[in-house]
């Protein structure tokens, strides 16, 4: 809120000092959100990452080879899959859901632990 900044530049504080240790601590739960939709949102976008990456199949020989994310995997073969190789797909979407729990629970965790 902008009373909390006022407040804190009437008590004599420095704009820098309003700003960090008056509004951030305020706007941190929104911050912290703000971070785990983005990386939920980076994990997932699938489309995006295909058109760039290039969509390779084969493992990188180097940091510029194209690739082929964990989703963009899911979803161009989850169409004709059959028996072991659907079975390797799923196994894809729990370690792709791991993943997601695990950033999840480190930010709740961080957000647990500075509240």
């Amino acid at each position: 809120p902008n009373s909390y900044y006022e407040g804190s530049l009437a008590l004599g504080a420095t704009h820098e000092r309003s700003v960090f240790f008056a509004v951030m601590p305020a706007a941190k739960q929104g911050i912290l959100a703000g971070v785990i939709l983005g990386v939920g949102r980076a994990i997932g976008e699938t489309m995006a990452v295909i058109m760039v990456a290039s969509n390779n199949t084969v493992m990188p020989k180097s940091i510029f080879s194209g690739v082929r994310t964990l989703t963009a995997n899911i979803v161009m073969e989850m169409g004709y899959a059959t028996d072991l190789h659907r079975e390797a797909l799923l196994g894809t979407g729990v370690v792709l859901f791991v993943f997601i729990l695990i950033i999840n629970l480190s930010f709740s965790a961080l957000k647990r632990r500075n509240h």
